[in-house]
């Protein structure tokens, strides 16, 4: 019997535990570390097998007494087991535990409830004392656990007939693209002591594309979801999506891995696993009929076809990588890992003008920076990575580069024709209703107007313009504006540091509506002298935020916190003075 079917057997038995109303225990988490950190077994715990067998002998019916000499054996090879743990035997305990699970599920309970409790008690303390003793080998012989089986069948075979036939061009640019990021993943899982085989991992799951996007949204080299990577520690917001930052996936990827071969043991197992996610696997397992594995194989005719194949899929891999000249790949040279320096700077900042102002390529801070959504510096600290050398120059840059706006949601406007639907316009734009109805204030099951315009997001973010408060010098403010997609009047008067309001004036404008390519004038900005003389005082009042303060006075929420030097995160308080344009 290998050792992978008893870690397995284990998670099943305490999942039928878990789920047996007379279960008397909860199942308990591994007493041992699984990272190879001990050097010396810990002592096997004790285990009463006297008085469990006398609560088995509790006035059971006569027909039910014949099952007990099955239940007296399993009790033998437990205390078996028990004394081969203490001598340091963990086969010989593994092996004997195997055999008391089996006589067990030979045991016919029918209907007795006080025969099933027995049975379902036994079955749990099998299988805790099977964890204790695979975890307890786990952290005494270092990296013995680790070892991906590296197996050939059918399945295996037919992924490297594809890699090296259909596939074989996705294979080696895939092998290729492996250098930049394979040092940093090997370096990692040694320091986390899991196996080397899986940096081998993101070639199944993203080809080594920093960038990659499957059909379920999953992204990066490790293909994270936003939920699951949310779980591993990995942010996702307006401006960074850290699923795209290499360094720190890969130690969400270490972190989940880990968690998964806690829980089954298996290394194949834990790898269909992080495909499809545990909660799937865990049903299959349930389904078995006497809830017993020997390893991945077992699980492989249910698995969904996508998961069944992934499997094959990285074995396929690591036969190839382990023989690359046999398989006609020794000719391609892993690109090398990328050199950059890190320095943290807070600034809400374009990556161009970072590149500009230090005269390096805006295409390498990119590359060297994937998480950045849009191209722009979050305003909280940040880690950038900059060319070799570059650390000094980007610090003394900093101070002169003018603030970014942040992304605004793009959008397009479109003239309601008859027989027109928020349906309709939903599916032709690649759209919902509901982000439909949200951005014209309508509701789902809102009639629209032939003639009427709407607005209809798209997908993405515009990122032109800068706060009012890094303003343009007035030599080279523009006098006009050609409207470009997704633009509205708010956010080019934000760009230009004036109001919509005074744009409309300007262009003579009786609604907000714009159409692409639109020439709009730009109305020449007040003296600083002018500008202070507008302002007014507004004194906040209990209930007040800083949403419904701008819109009482008409202005945007971003130029009420420009003017009195808040943030969105600022807390106001009823009293409180603001300053009002």
């Amino acid at each position: 019997m290998k050792k992978t079917s008893f870690i397995t057997c284990a998670l099943v038995l305490l999942t039928s535990a878990c789920t047996t109303p007379s279960a008397p225990l909860a199942p308990k988490a591994p007493r041992y570390p699984y990272i190879g950190i001990e050097k010396t077994a810990p002592e096997p715990t004790e285990f009463n097998f006297a008085t469990n067998r006398r609560n088995i002998s509790l006035e059971l019916p006569e027909e039910a007494q014949e099952e007990l000499p099955l239940f007296d054996h399993a009790i033998e090879y437990c205390k078996a087991a028990q004394s081969f743990w203490e001598k340091g035997d963990m086969d010989g305990a593994l092996s004997s535990l195997d055999e008391a699970y089996g006589l067990i599920l030979k045991v016919e309970t029918g209907n007795d409830p006080l025969l099933l409790q027995q049975k379902e008690d036994l079955r749990f303390t099998i299988s805790r004392r099977i964890l204790e003793i695979y975890t307890s080998r786990a952290t005494t012989t270092a990296f013995t656990r680790n070892a991906i089986p590296i197996t050939i069948n059918k399945q295996v075979q037919r992924e490297i007939d594809v890699f090296t036939k259909k596939d074989r061009r996705f294979f080696a640019e895939s092998l290729k693209r492996s250098g930049k990021y394979r040092p940093m993943m090997l370096k990692k899982l040694q320091e986390a002591g899991l196996p080397a085989e899986l940096s081998w991992l993101p070639l199944v799951e993203s080809g080594y594309k920093v960038k990659a996007l499957s059909s379920a949204r999953a992204l990066g080299l490790w293909q994270f979801v936003p939920s699951t990577g949310y779980m591993y520690g990995l942010k996702r917001t307006t401006f960074v999506d850290e699923r795209l930052d290499p360094d720190k996936s890969t130690d969400a990827a270490i972190a989940y891995l880990n968690r998964l071969h806690k829980l089954f043991g298996d290394w194949s197992t834990v790898l269909a696993a992080y495909n499809c996610g545990e909660g799937r696997v865990l049903k299959i397992i349930r389904r078995q009929n006497i809830n017993y594995l020997d390893n991945f194989w077992d699980l492989y005719s249910r698995l969904p076809s996508e998961t069944a194949r992934y499997v094959p899929k990285f074995i396929a891999t690591l036969h190839i990588v382990n023989n690359l000249e046999k398989y006609g790949f020794h000719t391609v040279t892993p690109d090398t890992p990328p050199l950059f320096d890190t320095v943290t700077v807070q600034k809400q900042v374009k990556l161009s003008d970072v590149a500009k102002a230090i005269g390096a390529s805006y295409a390498t801070l990119k590359r060297l920076n994937p998480e950045l959504r849009y191209a722009i510096l979050p305003k909280e600290k940040y880690s950038l990575r900059v060319p070799v050398g570059k650390s000094k120059a980007t610090l003394t840059a900093m101070g002169s580069l003018r603030v970014s706006l942040p992304p605004q949601r793009a959008f397009v406007y479109h003239k309601v024709r008859p027989g027109d639907t928020l349906s309709t316009l939903a599916k032709r734009y690649g759209t919902s209703v509901k982000a439909i109805s949200r951005a014209n204030g309508l509701s789902n099951r809102h009639i629209i107007v032939a003639g009427k315009k709407i607005k209809i997001p798209q997908r993405g973010y515009t990122t032109q313009g800068y706060y009012a408060n890094t303003a343009i010098p007035e030599a080279k403010r523009p006098t006009k504006h050609v409207v470009r997609k997704g633009e509205s009047l708010w956010l080019i008067a934000r760009k230009y540091g004036t109001t919509p309001t005074g744009l409309k004036e300007a262009n003579r404008l009786s609604s907000n509506t714009l159409t692409v390519g639109q020439v709009l004038r730009l109305p020449r900005p007040a003296s600083p002298k002018a500008r202070q003389a507008k302002k007014s005082v507004y004194y906040v009042k209990r209930g007040d935020n800083p949403f419904t303060i701008a819109t009482k006075h008409n202005i945007s929420v971003a130029r009420l916190l420009d003017l009195n030097n808040l943030t969105s995160g600022s807390t106001i308080y009823p009293g409180q003075r603001l300053y009002i344009d």
